[in-house]
Formats: structure tokens, C-alpha cells, sequence
């Protein structure tokens, strides 16, 4: 059953607004895709080894921007296994093509498709499927679930990524707050997209089983942005972070210098002697598809 979502909330201009977005911005997460990788290493070591990803599987990899983990992926497949990199930008998946070509890669493919649109796959044609902070994003959860599902065998596992609490996350909770309270945007509608919107006790798990999953278990695993500073952070966040950007809209361009200075004021409480340390914390969810 799909997410009903209010009706103040535009999915499709959302999509619109995103794609375009992450099109401009496709240059820059590729940029700070060795970054992210050593970010979230932990955590998406997790998620393959909850999803079970080894020598000979068939992965597909749902919003998997410009295609960092779907080339890790695509090394421990090895040569008899295959990962399908899916994303709504195609900017970002040239980017990941050009990446698997430059190492090697024969068995990585990429292909442009709305991670709420999986029904142009085969059926059961996959062993597991991965999302890295992508499925927060989707105004139709249970839609991109249920998606991901059909095209996963029986018995094949669903992996995600998503951010836990607004609470646990302060580097990137912060800017969120400064910029909804300068741009006097409304809190979240219930079930709109963001980057907390599967974070809360139990509601990943909840996602899950609604979407039919079985055996579901979350870890929480500790990823704290490591920068040199709080000002190299909001370059990391102003340069890559698509959400930050679509709730600026409304801002005129200075008013958009004052929030990111105010953010890096804020976040500057995290600078250590050691240099920027940001909280963060991610959940790493699977489950299971039931078998008939």
C-alpha cells in the first residue's frame, strides 16, 4: 500500500526540483565521493554484509548517485556477478560508468530510473538490493519498497542506508533547523521526504514489514563527519547536499550567504584539536523477500 501523502505536497515538482538539482550538483558529489566513502565505509560495509553481497551475486543499486558504493559493490561480486547502478540523474551515473571503466570494471552497468519506477526490471532478476541514503528521499516509500522487491528473487535482501535522529545527526541536523527558520518553511508534512524521515525508533523497521519484508533487523552504526574544519564541513554541504539547496529556494542570494554563515557558526562548536568532528549516526536496515 502506497504512503498517502497531504495534498499540499507536490511529489512530482519535488522530483522535478530534485533531479535538477542533483544534475547541477553531480560534479561535486563526485568530487567528495572519496570523502564519503571513508564516511560511511562502516556503515556500508554493514549494509553489504546484511544484504549478503559475494562473489557471483547480482546486486541492484537504488539512487545510487555517482556510484561510490556501487563499485565497491561491484568488487565483491567479482567477475561472475553483476550491479545495476539505478538513479534519477543521469549526470551522476556518468560519472560512476566513467569510474568503473577507469578501474576496470566489466560488471558494473548503469541505467536511469526513478528508484519509484523499478517495475521496467525484470522480475526476480536480483539477489539483493542496496540504497545509501536514498530511499529517506523517495515521497513514496512503499512504492520504491515494493519496487525494489519485485525485482529481488525470493529469498533475495533488501539493504538500506538512512540517517537516524534529527538529534543523533547535528552536523547536518543544524543547517537544516537555521535554514527552515530563515526561509520560514512549515515543519515536514507527515510522510514527506528528508533525511530524518526514517530515522525514529522503529520506523525503518516498520517500513520493512509493510512492504512484506521478513527477517528485518536495523543496526546503528556511529559515522561522524571527520573534516578539517567546520568551514571545510558547510563547503562539503553547500558544494554536494541537494536537500539544503531545495529548501533555499525562497532565499535571495545574500539571504543565502547569512544562513551558511550562521551554519558554519553553529557548527563550529564541533571543531576539536584535532579538527571538525560532526555527529552523525546511521541505521543500516534489512530484511528479506518473502518467498511464495
Amino acid at each position: 500500500m502506497s504512503t498517502v501523502l497531504q495534498p499540499s505536497f507536490d511529489a512530482t515538482a519535488f522530483k522535478i526540483i530534485t533531479r535538477a538539482q542533483w544534475q547541477a550538483a553531480a560534479d561535486a558529489w563526485h568530487r567528495w565521493g572519496p570523502f564519503v566513502g571513508t564516511w560511511l565505509g562502516e556503515a556500508t560495509d554493514v549494509m553489504f554484509d546484511l544484504a549478503r553481497i559475494g562473489p557471483g551475486c547480482r546486486v541492484l543499486d537504488v539512487a545510487a548517485g555517482a556510484g561510490e558504493q556501487s563499485i565497491s559493490a561491484a568488487r565483491r561480486v567479482g567477475t561472475n556477478g553483476h550491479v545495476l547502478a539505478t538513479d534519477i540523474a543521469p549526470a551522476l551515473l556518468e560519472r560512476a560508468a566513467a569510474d568503473a571503466r577507469k578501474a576496470g570494471l566489466s560488471n558494473l552497468e548503469t541505467r536511469e530510473i526513478d528508484g519509484e519506477a523499478l517495475d521496467v526490471l525484470p522480475a526476480a532478476s536480483f539477489d539483493a538490493a542496496i540504497s545509501r541514503v536514498g530511499l529517506i528521499y523517495f515521497p513514496d516509500q512503499q512504492r520504491a519498497l515494493a519496487g525494489i522487491c519485485r525485482a529481488l528473487r525470493p529469498g533475495g535482501r533488501v539493504a538500506a542506508i538512512v540517517y537516524s535522529t534529527a538529534d543523533n545527526n547535528a552536523f547536518f541536523s543544524i543547517p537544516v533547523r537555521i535554514i527552515r527558520e530563515r526561509a520560514q518553511l512549515p515543519p515536514p508534512l507527515p510522510g514527506q521526504p528528508g533525511p530524518f524521515s526514517l530515522g525514529a525508533e522503529g520506523v525503518l523497521e516498520a517500513a520493512f514489514a509493510k512492504a512484506g519484508l521478513r527477517d528485518i533487523e536495523v543496526r546503528k552504526v556511529p559515522s561522524p563527519v571527520k573534516l578539517t574544519s567546520a568551514a571545510e564541513c558547510v563547503r562539503f554541504e553547500r558544494e554536494s547536499f541537494g536537500a539544503l539547496h531545495q529548501m533555499m529556494v525562497g532565499l535571495s542570494d545574500a539571504e543565502r550567504a547569512q544562513a551558511w554563515q550562521a551554519i558554519e557558526e553553529a557548527l563550529s562548536r564541533f571543531e576539536t584539536v584535532d579538527g571538525f568532528v560532526g555527529p552523525c549516526e546511521m541505521l543500516v536496515g534489512v530484511g528479506v523477500v518473502q518467498r511464495p
